[in-house]
């Protein structure tokens, strides 16, 4: 995995701002810690820090592509993987082109040459990139299908500014540090508008989108979509043809050259995962996985159950490293370090933004993956698998289903979503939050595809996968890229795979819980693999800190906040609630919720602060 950035700018020669390049590629140096280079030709920058996964030694970065009479046709800034590239080599190897080096980066670039524009549409893989073509004098900005690998851009008056981070435009004195009413209402709700940035003027391309900038101006494409199509495949069928997808998925995922390993939680996704990536290795004679788990060093009086996660994951983690008799590693957290102002720094300074829902869980990545990086450089994860399978809670409670808003906003889980409770009600009604939402969730119910003849509850049904897998995943698939890539760590998310997300987006809700149980196909297609205790296992999230000591730190640095007159985030909180808040015994925090207030009250200031942010209310 790499970090990408460039500047074009059809009304000056780019040579004259190479420093201001230099510090946009610098800005990404942990996405990118084993090589970096810079490529300029007339008006167009081109920037690259590299992370080497496949071909060490080749594969170096922008790449130049050449025509037939040696003319430079084409220049490619990349970052991703396309699992597809050995198909996609042989082919244009058919066609007559010739390689120099073993990496996919180059096989995206001939596949260019070779078909144009049209040439994502034979991509299979997550993947984020900026190719410049000399002839047309043009710009091409490319993302994956579901948005795993990130991409934003400025539009300039006369060109482009983009990169795989907020950071590395920001490193551009020509993109202003200024965010608007809209893009706090970003930032206070757990709703992730496609293509916003947060930022004034900045954009995210959206998942499987073409952005093309040329001397005419800008335009966008989109190459994917998830559609409404039948599903004629018998129960029987769609069991089977999900575990041939992936199989054939995984089978794609574990090729590197480089250490590989899986994150396992003792869920059913990273369980799966696992026992595939296992099962693929040893048939091709490789060693066996090297699975991580994760868990925190004291929950204080011991695990307790609540409305979110009813079961500790080490027994099954444990479990199935017994059954495939993986190479296991088990990473303690202190849980005290959590709250530490230093790592929460770093957290805000890899995302760009705010952490904020269940706050500890960034810096616990963040930590979990830093070991991780010490002994591999790329991880299997199971996210994403709720999403394409139904496996949240959301899907299955009645008044989740039948709200008139996203379903992640309601019921049991709804609270541990909100963190404006601290926030001044004034600010609140001055950003309309509930207008915000409900725009927001009729965009969403808008463009979702629907079937013709599917029975209202089939319909309700398609409604709520498309939130999540349009809305929902965005913010998980953000959280994993930022906190991995901020320590140099590839994250692949294969239940992310296009073909089996829109073979599952289209099996009826009848099927997809055929035995009332949350990911029924998945279970079934999977039951081989794994011990019964995990199959049957309900959905436990990615474990949060139940120790008094992570509160106690971050009511520390809520108070530190409350206590300086410059601190930038005090004009926007309740004052009275704050103290209130603080003053509750320790672990009486009630609601409840009210911890996630502190979590965002404490990483907007840090936000605010370090990045020099100017709020234009």
């Amino acid at each position: 995995m790499c970090g990408i950035t460039g500047w074009l700018s059809y009304s000056q020669q780019m040579q004259a701002q190479e420093n201001t390049l230099q510090r946009m590629t610098d800005s990404m140096a942990r996405r990118g810690p084993d090589a970096q280079g810079i490529w300029i030709d007339g008006p167009i920058g081109l920037g690259h820090r590299r992370l080497s996964i496949i071909d060490l030694e080749g594969g170096k970065q922008p790449m130049l592509a050449r025509q037939a009479d040696g003319k430079q046709a084409a220049a490619i800034t990349y970052s991703g993987e396309i699992y597809n590239f050995r198909e996609l080599r042989a082919e244009l190897q058919l066609r007559g082109h010739r390689f120099e080096n073993r990496s996919d980066t180059e096989v995206v670039l001939r596949a260019y040459l070779e078909w144009g524009e049209n040439f994502v549409d034979r991509l299979n893989g997550m993947y984020a990139f900026a190719i410049w073509d000399r002839r047309q004098e043009s710009l091409l900005l490319v993302r994956d299908r579901m948005g795993v690998k990130p991409l934003y851009y400025y539009p300039t008056a006369d060109g482009v500014i983009f990169g795989s981070e907020p950071k590395a435009l920001l490193a551009n004195p020509s993109v202003p540090r200024r965010v608007r009413a809209d893009g706090l209402r970003e930032i206070l709700e757990m709703v992730k508008t496609p293509g916003h940035a947060v930022f004034h003027g900045m954009y995210e391309v959206l998942p499987g989108e073409v952005v093309r900038v040329d001397r005419r101006g800008l335009t966008r494409r989109r190459y994917w979509r998830l559609e409404a199509r039948e599903h004629a495949d018998s129960l029987e069928q769609t069991v089977r043809h999900t575990r041939d997808l992936l199989e054939d998925i995984v089978e794609r995922q574990i090729v590197a050259d480089v250490p590989l390993c899986s994150l396992l939680s003792g869920g059913l996704d990273s369980s799966v995962i696992t026992a595939l990536a296992s099962k693929k290795l040893l048939e091709a004679g490789k060693p066996n996985i090297r699975s991580f788990s994760v868990d925190f060093r004291d929950h204080g009086q011991g695990f307790a159950g609540d409305a979110v996660r009813g079961t500790p994951d080490a027994p099954f983690v444990r479990e199935l490293v017994a059954r495939i008799h993986s190479t296991h590693g088990e990473i303690i957290l202190d849980s005290a370090e959590l709250a530490d102002p230093t790592l929460r720094r770093q957290v805000v300074h890899a995302l760009d933004l705010p952490p904020a829902y269940w706050g500890d869980m960034w810096p616990s990545l963040y930590r979990l993956f830093e070991e991780v990086r010490k002994h591999s450089t790329v991880a299997l994860s199971g996210e994403s698998a709720d999403e394409v399978f139904g496996g949240y809670r959301w899907f299955h409670d009645p008044e989740a289903i039948e709200a008139d808003t996203f379903p992640w906003l309601t019921s049991v889980t709804g609270k541990y979503f909100d963190g404006k409770t601290l926030f001044d009600r004034g600010l609140l009604r001055q950003l309309d939050m509930p207008a915000f939402l409900a725009d927001s969730y009729r965009q969403a119910i808008a463009e979702t595809p629907m079937l013709v003849g599917e029975s209202p509850v089939e319909q309700r049904m398609r409604e709520l996968s498309y939130l999540n897998l349009t809305r929902f995943v965005q913010t998980l698939l953000d959280r994993k890229d930022r906190m991995s890539m901020a320590v140099g760590l590839e994250v692949r998310v294969p239940f992310c795979d296009h073909q089996l997300v829109e073979y599952a987006f289209n099996i009826p809700w009848s099927l997809k819980a055929f035995d009332g149980r949350e990911k029924s196909i998945l279970r079934a297609a999977t039951r081989d693999l794994l011990p019964p205790s995990i199959t049957d296992r309900v959905k436990s999230p990615y474990p949060s800190t139940q120790d008094p000591a992570y509160e106690h730190a971050l009511r520390q640095s809520l108070a530190a906040i409350m206590q300086s007159q410059d601190a930038p985030v005090r004009p926007l909180l309740d004052t009275m609630h704050v103290q209130e808040t603080l003053n509750r015994p320790l672990g009486d925090v009630s609601p409840m919720y009210d911890r996630m207030g502190m979590e965002l009250a404490v990483g907007l200031n840090t936000w605010l602060t370090d990045l020099d942010v100017t709020l234009d209310l």
